[in-house]
């Protein structure tokens, strides 16, 4: 087994091994391992030195930024206070300057009290306390050794953690499943109680062992928790539920949030009251010793342990699952379920779980029940991916703003404050608006937050240029009649979305001033230069060089930005200025290339009229090029006919398209877990090369056919691959839709064309 260590993060440290409960589901008495009847009650002052020390060891090795201890049991209280107090002391010495300590314990909360929180309290220990819900559920597990209920004792408990001075230590509920139980009234009782987070958990059993299922439903516990969600619905999601937060940041393509679901390597190691070194817990419930290594915190350090088989097969990410799960849609969601649930004797752990169809269909059941309002507008609505793209820009200006903090100076704090003039008018956040939805804002933002963060030489001063160029074509734009500053260099004032005045030759710095007119705007270099009027309808003279338009004959007036210096972020050479007769040229061909798209795919063609913003001439032949910029521009290089042209605005809309959707939206997740055949090739790609490429040659299809060969078996791929989350689903049902929908029926025209 190859790859490198996964540190441990987490430390679960049994400082007691007996309970003075008797519940009959308990992994650590009523499972396989009895291991606990040879260990000693509680653990020893040597084997809490060692662990401590262990873990300093640990943190250092691998720059651990924080660690999280959790004492355990048995029941930890039954330690009593003096106990705890020296584990705490013992781990915040042995963990003072070299992480951050992350105390918590778990407890039935019999015993808990104010001594006990008062100590919790001093060093920060949080506490997660075992309740099964009402009176009826709790009692049917949790009871004492002589049948007693011990639910009143432990509202009690809970009851102290609600007061406001421990209400900052309340970890939250666990309470473990049982589908007998009224699953309403489980969680109405643990809701009524207002903890900061509700954990359920699945009863630990093996194909060995099933789970009770009494009805015979193979989805019993599924139905079970998916009736709790829709209750945790009905009330507003009062506290999160760990369960169904995880499924809902995976099937939105963010990480799972508990250890019993997704794919996250494990990250934690037990220690036993004998200071002995354990897997998780959980394996008491496979068979005698699987949870043991053979190592112990005396004689080894935790890298050994983390290198041990077992640890590592529960590293393997998804190589850690069996066949069946890596073939299954739902595995980044439940990860294969935990690793002990697994469990069969003829073949270990290499198996999906044994509540592999609850799993499955809760999974299910919870994507349906939230597609609606989890899904990104901007998938479904053009209008939608620029607002969002709008806001992404706006995010990023403020973000640059704070982390120059004040370090951009008086020029910097005087254009920023006229960004906040700008906004408090119409007519103003119109005219902002309107450069920040310039593609290259975009770019320009990426640049000056890298070099900020990298501190560059020079960076404020770049930042502080473009800010001051952006604001001052805004209050352009907005006909703010008063001066605004503009830092200049190398005698060229840039005006984003205007054009450039040259007002000196290179190494000519300073300040100039732009006031709106009723007709344009004028610009007063200072010292002996000139003052320019530019009016809108200026044209190249005296140094001025007007952003032009291209397109008119039926096609959509496009900005053809061969001025922004930030437009060289395609990663292929880009034009300089070009002349008039190549300006021409281009909205003649323009022009010619808009009209077949119109006449064969309408909907795109209006598509990309509200979409596209600014097409930058390329030295290159060939594709379109997508670069490090905002929705909206195309970099177009050399054309020899209109089809051609055509051809290329369609390739190049879908990649800015997709990318766009991509800066807003998780459309997958886990990329490169998988490969994925392609009909169009021998090649086995990513999950991300195939939907790019799909997504590229559906546009191109609607347009000539011949693209259409191989698309239904890829969307057929995409559509069962485990990668897609809710946006990506959606984004292949508008793919879908496309296909099969008003183009479908021009096929014999374009097939005449072509």
């Amino acid at each position: 087994m190859t790859g490198l260590l996964v540190p441990f993060r987490e430390i679960v440290l049994k400082v007691h091994s007996r309970c003075d409960l008797a519940c009959d589901h308990c992994y650590v008495y009523e499972h396989a391992d009895q291991s606990w009847r040879t260990r000693p009650k509680t653990i020893s002052d040597e084997a809490v030195s060692w662990t401590a020390q262990r873990l300093a060891e640990h943190a250092v090795t691998h720059a651990l930024p924080s660690v999280s201890v959790i004492l355990h049991g048995g029941e930890p209280l039954l330690a009593g206070p003096a106990r705890l107090r020296h584990v705490c002391e013992e781990l915040t010495s042995a963990l003072n300057g070299i992480a951050a300590l992350d105390l918590r314990i778990h407890t039935n909360g019999l015993q808990l009290s104010p001594r006990y929180l008062d100590l919790f309290d001093e060093f920060g220990v949080k506490v997660g306390i075992s309740l099964d819900g009402d009176r009826t559920a709790n009692d049917r597990h949790r009871r004492f050794a002589d049948g007693r209920t011990s639910h009143p004792l432990v509202l009690r408990a809970v009851d102290l953690l609600r007061q406001e001075r421990y209400r900052h230590l309340n970890l939250g509920l666990l309470c473990t499943v049982d589908i007998r139980n009224d699953p309403h009234a489980v969680f109405d009782a643990l809701a009524e109680l207002e903890p900061p987070l509700i954990d359920f958990l699945l009863p630990h059993a093996t194909w060995e062992q099933p789970p009770p299922r009494p009805d015979g439903s193979p989805t019993a516990y599924a139905d079970w928790l998916l009736s709790i969600f829709d209750r945790w619905t009905e009330q507003g999601r009062p506290m999160p539920v760990r369960f169904f937060s995880s499924v809902l940041s995976t099937l939105s393509g963010g990480p799972s949030l508990t250890g019993y679901l997704g794919l996250a390597p494990t990250d934690l190691v037990v220690v036993e009251t004998d200071g002995q070194l354990e897997q998780v817990d959980s394996l008491k419930s496979a068979y005698e010793g699987a949870a043991s290594t053979g190592f112990d915190v005396f004689t080894h350090t935790f890298d050994e342990v983390a290198a041990h088989p077992g640890v590592r097969a529960r590293q393997l990410e998804l190589a850690g699952v069996s066949e069946t799960c890596r073939r299954c849609p739902v595995v980044r969601s439940c990860g294969g379920g935990l690793y002990t649930h697994r469990y069969r004797s003829d073949s270990g752990f290499d198996n999906p779980s044994v509540y592999c169809a609850d799993l499955e269909a809760l999974v299910h059941g919870i994507e349906a029940r939230t597609a609606a309002e989890t899904k990104s507008a901007a998938v479904a609505e053009p209008h939608e991916l620029i607002a969002a793209q709008q806001d992404l820009t706006r995010t990023l200006l403020a973000r640059l703003h704070a982390d120059l903090d004040g370090r951009g100076g008086e020029r910097w704090h005087e254009a920023w404050e006229l960004v906040q003039t700008l906004d408090r008018t119409e007519a103003g956040a119109g005219g902002l608006d309107s450069v920040l939805a310039h593609p290259y804002t975009r770019t320009w933002l990426l640049d000056a937050l890298d070099a900020v963060c990298e501190e560059r030489p020079g960076a404020e001063r770049s930042a502080t240029l473009r800010l001051s160029s952006s604001v001052a074509a805004a209050a352009v734009r907005a006909g703010l009649e008063r001066d605004v500053p503009v830092a200049y260099r190398d005698g060229s004032i840039f005006l984003p979305t205007l054009g450039e005045l040259r007002i000196g030759g290179p190494g000519k710095h300073g300040v100039a001033l732009v006031r709106a007119t009723d007709d344009g705007f004028l610009i007063r270099p200072g010292g002996h230069a000139t003052e320019r009027r530019i009016v809108r309808t200026s044209t190249e003279d005296c140094g001025w060089l007007p952003v032009r338009r291209v397109g008119g004959g039926g096609a959509p007036r496009f900005v053809l930005d061969d001025l922004d210096p930030y437009r060289d972020c395609f990663g292929t050479p880009v034009a300089s200025r070009l002349g008039q007769s190549e300006a021409g040229a281009w909205s003649a061909g323009l022009a010619e290339a808009w009209e077949r798209l119109t006449a064969v795919v309408p909907e795109l063609a209006a598509e990309m009229a509200d979409s596209l913003i600014a097409l930058t001439p390329l030295t290159s032949t060939g594709h379109p090029a997508v670069g490090r910029h905002g929705y909206g521009a195309l970099g177009l290089g050399v054309y020899t006919n209109a089809e051609e042209l055509a051809l290329g605005l369609l390739r190049g809309f879908r990649r800015a398209k997709l990318k766009a959707l991509a800066d807003v939206t998780d459309l997958y997740a886990s990329d490169g877990a998988w490969d994925h055949r392609t009909p169009w090739q021998e090649d086995s790609v990513p999950f991300s090369r195939l939907l790019s490429s799909t997504y590229e040659r559906v546009g191109l299809g609607l347009f000539s056919p011949r693209f259409m060969e191989g698309v239904p078996q890829a969307l057929e791929t995409l559509e069962s691959a485990a990668e897609l989350t809710i946006d990506g689903k959606q984004l292949l049902t508008a793919v879908r839709m496309e296909v099969s929908g008003p183009h479908a029926s021009r096929e014999e025209q374009l097939q005449d064309r072509v």
